[in-house]
């Protein structure tokens, strides 16, 4: 196998067996017949086709220009080797890791799906999508399709042999959906005759699938304006007929793609519904519950948009960490004055080191939180009563964490490597620029981060009965706060302590404005409150980190010191990781984790400038 830039495989397995324990959830009838060969060996299947097919197929198509729109036939082409890519997914399987052991899946958990579906993001995003986005379209067809639905599409879905997508944007109805003008009308058979143009769908047209299953956001005719009148359809671009077979070419066509700063290999198309009046749809579930069933696919997106960063995060950091390890410029620090003084390798250099150690600590943090998040949603599926509500609530808290909180610092930690191969870094002769360029979106699609910060501070505190949300995380983090006294310095455990505590203070302020009719201000604070929590929940994180990580490092280096200590560290690779796993996990809580509180101040100081803006304020620009 190619070399791994990608993913650290010993990271990926210490969360997943020492931190989580994925090789006890056999003891859940669900999962019990995967043990822990199972999973090694998919873990390596995946590692394998992600180095060999994804990576290759990811500068490749970039350099290429990506999907490209052929306007006289309206039809999308993806370069090759992202549709081989593709193709090497789904003939492996990885598309039925979660599809029940009845239907022919390997009903996995979904924690061990985001392990294996990190090193695909890391390879190549763009080319995940077209899978991602298939697989999206089929989850809410499993949930509320009819039989005779789930008969004619999930099959050829599942298999890879057709596509989806998730058709909700318009060009006035982006973020603000209840203002969606696309129109369906009842037909005498049952059927739906669609209108209307949606923007921005990804995987919306390519010639990868035979055919593409569109779900269609839009309001029957006569329905109440707003989100509660919205339902939603199954759009074919090719008519099924009763025996599967392709009928006639539905009336929707492809007018376009956006030419983007990246994820350039996956087709984002505007799509024309019924230009000629016969775009036939089938409805969906019930009427007028379009935005309940397309929520069930938000959420998921959600979570795999953090998982794209995530993946993006970390290939920028190997790479980077490779560049520095061969890069030679400059003498040791300590040979400064020495003309004679040989070049040293960067990694060697102060700075690099920090700017290295920050963004292991930023990438492992990430990691933990998103698997951590799915280790939640099985324990939600696989619990009974209360377990598995605290497990479903922890889910509901963090999931506007994981979009926003990994998007944003994603951006940073690609930014960061760019750093560390200096000008060679915004050179496209190196793949680190694309990695910036690919995660930027990630904060806007799938609702922009400021709808994740509101839905964080509205629906998942401040309008959650009880604050039960909350007091589910408090009391699970509180366990491992606990478990980490006399086993991590205590100087860890009680910076941590100290988070949690100024947490508390800051929501209490909230809840005060808002309870004295301060609706501005709490949304003015929105943002800077999930910058906090992203952080605090990072901190935790990475404190459990040290819980698991220090006695094992103590156990392979003794009471080793000084250059004893770093020959054991460079002759045993697990002293090696473990050494660096905690070093890792200190500097965020000791060096990153001490600006939160400052953030946290600039909450409590109650700045309200922003909100006494007006269009005037913003003068030297003109006005339309």
């Amino acid at each position: 196998m190619a070399l791994n830039l990608l993913v650290d495989s010993r990271d990926v397995r210490f969360v997943l067996f020492e931190m989580l324990g994925l090789d006890k959830m056999d003891r859940y009838p669900k999962f019990s017949s995967h043990d822990r060969d199972i999973y090694e060996d998919t873990l390596n299947l995946a590692e394998r086709i992600a180095v060999e097919y994804f990576y290759p197929s990811n500068m490749e198509g970039d350099r290429e220009g990506g999907a490209r729109f052929i306007p006289e036939t309206n039809e999308v082409k993806v370069p090759e080797s992202v549709k081989r890519a593709v193709k090497k997914f789904f003939e492996s399987g990885f598309n039925l890791m979660r599809v029940s052991e009845s239907q022919g899946g390997m009903q996995m958990p979904v924690l061990f799906h985001t392990a294996c579906y990190e090193y695909f993001q890391a390879g190549n995003t763009s080319a995940e999508m077209y899978g991602g986005a298939t697989l999206g379209a089929a989850y809410i067809l499993t949930k509320f399709a009819t039989d005779e639905q789930k008969k004619l599409y999930l099959p050829k879905m599942v298999a890879g042999e057709w596509g989806g997508d998730m058709c909700l944007t318009e060009p006035d109805a982006g973020s603000d959906v209840g203002a969606l003008k696309s129109r369906a009308v009842k037909q005498p058979d049952g059927t739906y005759l669609i209108t209307g143009q949606k923007i921005f769908i990804s995987s919306g047209e390519n010639d990868i699938f035979e055919n593409i299953i569109h779900p269609v956001l839009a309001r029957i005719e006569g329905d109440p304006a707003g989100t509660k009148g919205i339902s939603i359809f199954i759009v074919p671009k090719y008519l099924v007929n009763p025996d599967g077979t392709l009928g006639k070419r539905n009336d929707v066509i492809c007018s376009g793609i956006e030419h983007k700063l990246g994820i350039k290999s996956s087709s984002t198309c505007s799509l024309n519904f019924g230009d000629n009046g016969k775009c036939v749809g089938y409805l969906l579930g019930k009427e007028r519950e379009g935005m309940k069933i397309m929520f069930y696919l938000m959420n998921e997106a959600r979570i795999a948009t953090g998982l794209q960063a995530q993946g993006q995060s970390s290939a920028a950091y190997m790479h980077a960490v490779t560049y520095a390890r061969n890069r030679k410029q400059g003498s040791h620090i300590t040979q400064t004055l020495n003309p004679d003084a040989p070049k040293t390798a960067i990694i060697n250099h102060p700075d690099v080191q920090r700017m290295l150690l920050w963004m292991k600590a930023s990438v492992e943090g990430m990691r933990m939180l998103s698997y951590y998040l799915s280790y939640c949603v099985d324990l939600s599926e696989v619990e009974d009563g209360e377990e598995a509500k605290k497990a479903n609530a922890i889910v509901e808290l963090l999931t506007p964490i994981v979009k926003a909180g990994i998007s944003d610092s994603s951006w940073l930690v690609t930014s960061e490597a760019i750093q560390v191969y200096g000008g060679y870094g915004v050179c496209m002769d190196y793949p680190v620029e694309q990695y910036a360029r690919d995660t930027k979106v990630f904060s806007i699609y799938e609702g922009t981060n400021a709808i994740q910060s509101l839905d964080l501070i509205f629906r998942k505190i401040l309008m959650n009965p009880d604050n039960y949300n909350l007091k589910c995380w408090r009391e699970f983090a509180g366990e491992i706060t606990e478990k980490s006294k006399g086993v991590v310095d205590e100087k860890y455990t009680a910076m941590v302590e100290k988070g949690f505590a100024k947490f508390d203070e800051v929501i209490s302020f909230i809840k005060d404005q808002m309870d004295t009719g301060k609706f501005m201000a709490v949304t003015l604070h929105a943002t800077p409150l999930q910058q906090c929590m992203y952080m605090l929940v990072l901190a935790w994180l990475h404190l459990w980190s040290l819980t698991v990580s220090t006695p094992k490092m103590k156990e392979l280096l003794g009471n080793a010191k000084g250059d004893e200590r770093q020959k054991i560290i460079n002759d045993n690779l697990e002293a090696a990781y473990y050494s660096g796993r905690v070093l890792s996990s200190q500097f965020y809580i000791g060096s990153e984790f001490p600006k939160y509180f400052g953030k946290v101040e600039s909450i409590l100081i109650n700045e309200l400038a922003a909100i006494k803006t007006t269009s005037a304020v913003f003068s030297g620009a003109p006005e339309e």
